[in-house]
C-alpha cells in the first residue's frame, strides 16, 4: 500500500480498511439502496460531489441530527465531531437559536428591510472584531467574493493572493491570482513588492489539509507591515478559525485587516456570510454602489430569518463560558491522542486552534499546506475514520479533524480516546 505514514504496518492498515469498509456497508442497507436510487438524479450520488470522496464507501445518510449527536436512517448513533465543518459548531439545535427561529418564523422570514436585529448584529461584529462597516451575504464564499471586489475597486487592481492550499469557498481563482507559502514572507515580499496586487486573502491560522497550520512569530506583523508599504488590502478569513475564541483570531491575535469575512456558524447552521471594511474600503463601497447595487448583495442575504439567528449566535452562544468549554474539552481530546502518539513513538503531530483539534503525520507542526501534499497517509485517515465511525464517533470527513461544541459531552471525548487507542494498538508495526 502506498504513502503509508511512518509507524503504520502496512499489511494491517489493508485488513483494517477492508474489514471496516464492509462493517459499515453491511450494517447500512437502506444507505445503501437510498445511494442507489440517488445516482439517478444526483451526481456521484449525492447532494454535493465532494460527499462521494469521503471515507464512508456508502456516504453517511442523516435522519436528524440533536446536539452534538447524528442519527442515520439504519438507526445508529454519532457523537458528531465533524459539525458540518465548523456550520454546526454551536450544535445542531441549539436552544438559544431555536427559540429564535421559532419566533422570526411567525414574523417573516423575507422582506428586502431591514429590522432591528440588522443593527443589533453589525453593532456586536464592530464591537468583537474592530472593524467599523458590516455586510450581509447569504454565505462566507459570496463574503469573499464581495470583499475581493471591494478590494479591486479600493485599490484600482487586478491581481490577488492566496496561501498555497488555502480554501475560500468556491470562489474561481483566474490567472491573476498569485499563491506563495503560508509563513513565507520572504515569498510574500517578492509577490506584492510589483504593486499589483489589490488584496491579500489569508486565514490567520491555516486549518485546511488536514492540520492545524499556525503563525510563525512575527508573521502577521511582517503580513500587516507588507501590504501597507505596497497599499496592498489584508482581508482576513475568519470562517475556519472561529473556534479561536469569542472574537476569532483578529481577536486573539490582534490583527488589523482591512476586511473581514465569515460564514458557516455564524447564524447557527442557516446560511449566512458577513464581511467587515475599514473606513476607507467602506468610502469606496459608497461610491461604487452609490448609483445601484455595484453587484455587492443578492436577494436572500440579510433575510431577517438568518439576522435573528446571528443575533442570538453572537449574543447567546458565542460567551465566555462556552468557549471555555470548547477549549476544556478539546485540551483534553489532544492530550489524550498526543499520549497514544507518544506511547507508540510515532512521529506524528496533532494542533488546536481553540475548540479545534487535528493531527498530521508529520514529525513536528507543519508551517505551511505545500508540506502537506501530496496527502500523507490518506488511506491511514481513512482507516481511522471508519473505525471510529463504526463505533459511534464521526469525525471531519474531509481532513479527520475535530470541532467541539458547547452541547458536546465530555464522556464523547473520553469514548474517542479510548477508541483511538486501540485503533493505533492495532496498526502500528
Amino acid at each position: 500500500m502506498n504513502n503509508v505514514p511512518p509507524g503504520i504496518d502496512p499489511d494491517k492498515l489493508a485488513a483494517l480498511l477492508d474489514r471496516e469498509r464492509a462493517m459499515w456497508t453491511d450494517a447500512r442497507p437502506r444507505t445503501a439502496a437510498l445511494r442507489e436510487r440517488a445516482r439517478r438524479t444526483q451526481l456521484h450520488g449525492t447532494p454535493q460531489h465532494w460527499i462521494s470522496q469521503f471515507p464512508p464507501p456508502v456516504p453517511l445518510v442523516v435522519d436528524r441530527a440533536v446536539g452534538a449527536r447524528l442519527y442515520d436512517i439504519d438507526g445508529h448513533e454519532y457523537a458528531d465531531f465533524g459539525l458540518a465543518a465548523t456550520a454546526a459548531l454551536w450544535g445542531h439545535n441549539h436552544p438559544a437559536v431555536v427559540a429564535a427561529l421559532r419566533d422570526q418564523l411567525d414574523r417573516g422570514s423575507v422582506t428586502l428591510w431591514a429590522t432591528e436585529d440588522h443593527v443589533t448584529v453589525t453593532e456586536e461584529l464592530q464591537r468583537r472584531f474592530g472593524l467599523p462597516y458590516w455586510q450581509f451575504t447569504v454565505s462566507a464564499t459570496d463574503a469573499n467574493r464581495f470583499a475581493l471586489l471591494l478590494a479591486r475597486v479600493a485599490t484600482g487592481r487586478e491581481r490577488i493572493l492566496v496561501f498555497n492550499y488555502a480554501y475560500h469557498g468556491s470562489l474561481e481563482y483566474p490567472e491573476s491570482t498569485k499563491v506563495v507559502e503560508f509563513n513565507d514572507l520572504d515569498a510574500l515580499e517578492r509577490a506584492v513588492a510589483p504593486g499589483d496586487v489589490a488584496a491579500v486573502l489569508a486565514e490567520p491560522v491555516m486549518t485546511n489539509g488536514g492540520a492545524v497550520i499556525h503563525p510563525d512569530p512575527g508573521f502577521h506583523t511582517g503580513l500587516r507591515d507588507l501590504t501597507r508599504r505596497t497599499g496592498t488590502l489584508l482581508v482576513i478569513d475568519e470562517t475556519q478559525t472561529i473556534p479561536a475564541g469569542p472574537g476569532g483570531c483578529v481577536r486573539e491575535l490582534g490583527l488589523e485587516p482591512d476586511l473581514i469575512t465569515m460564514g458557516k456558524c455564524v447564524a447557527g447552521g442557516i446560511p449566512a456570510g458577513v464581511y467587515g471594511m475599514s473606513d476607507e474600503v467602506a468610502a469606496a463601497a459608497e461610491l461604487y454602489t452609490k448609483d445601484g447595487d455595484g453587484g455587492l448583495g443578492s436577494t436572500l442575504a440579510s433575510g431577517p430569518l438568518a439576522v435573528r439567528a446571528m443575533r442570538a449566535v453572537l449574543t447567546e452562544v458565542m460567551t465566555d463560558e462556552t468557549y471555555a468549554h470548547m477549549n476544556r474539552l478539546a485540551e483534553r481530546y489532544e492530550r489524550e491522542v498526543a499520549a497514544v502518539i507518544a506511547q507508540h513513538g510515532l512521529p506524528w503531530h496533532v494542533g488546536r486552534l481553540g475548540g479545534r483539534v487535528s493531527y498530521a503525520f508529520t514529525p513536528t507542526p507543519p508551517r505551511n499546506a505545500g508540506q502537506l501534499y501530496p496527502r500523507v497517509g490518506a488511506a491511514a485517515r481513512d482507516a481511522l475514520w471508519l473505525y471510529l465511525a463504526n463505533r459511534g464517533i464521526v469525525l471531519n470527513g474531509m481532513s479527520g479533524a475535530a470541532l467541539m461544541s458547547p452541547m458536546t459531552d465530555e464522556s464523547d471525548v473520553e469514548r474517542h480516546g479510548e477508541l483511538f487507542a486501540s485503533v493505533i494498538d492495532e496498526l502500528t508495526c
